[in-house]
């Protein structure tokens, strides 16, 4: 593979994460879905992925500097796979179960700060757990941790991927 054909491939997963979080504010905006908390922390994620990529694109990371993007790419898949994952079981918890419903992030972060808010929406609220879209049966976090896994496995291929000088 040549550098010009890595930096094409290494801009897809950026373009990828546009599209996702396009898509979230477009359903958002448009079709009136208000996200939860745990939705808003998937789309940090995405945003993260895709700025990470971005970079790497932009400057094209060879050899080390793959590395330390690879390994920075994983880690934050794996956050957003943790996050999905969060979010797909508390769906599926039986309505008596699910956790009472919490401020929104924005009121949490205002008085309780960051760290204490991140703990707050990772127990949940009994918003994260209402399916109110589906495709093909599958509930929109359950196709985020779809997307997550996906470029998990892109990111491996990606980083491994010899490179032609």
């Amino acid at each position: 593979m040549t550098k010009n054909i890595f930096r094409i491939m290494t801009a897809l997963p950026a373009l990828f994460c546009a599209g996702l979080l396009g898509y979230a504010y477009y359903v958002e905006y448009v079709d009136f879905l208000i996200p939860c908390n745990l939705c808003i922390l998937q789309r940090v994620v995405f945003f993260a992925i895709g700025v990470l990529f971005l970079l790497a694109a932009i400057k094209p990371a060879l050899g080390w500097g793959r590395k330390v993007f690879g390994g920075l790419l994983v880690i934050t898949t794996g956050i957003g796979i943790a996050i999905s994952g969060r979010h797909v079981w508390m769906q599926g918890l039986p309505a008596e179960e699910v956790p009472d419903c919490g401020p929104s992030l924005g009121m949490m972060l205002e008085y309780d700060g960051w760290l204490s808010a991140l703990s707050k929406v990772l127990t949940g609220s009994g918003s994260c757990a209402e399916i109110s879209w589906e495709l093909w049966g599958l509930s929109m976090p359950f196709w985020a941790m779809l997307c997550f896994i996906g470029l998990l496995i892109y990111t491996l291929i990606w980083t491994f991927k010899k490179v032609e000088s």
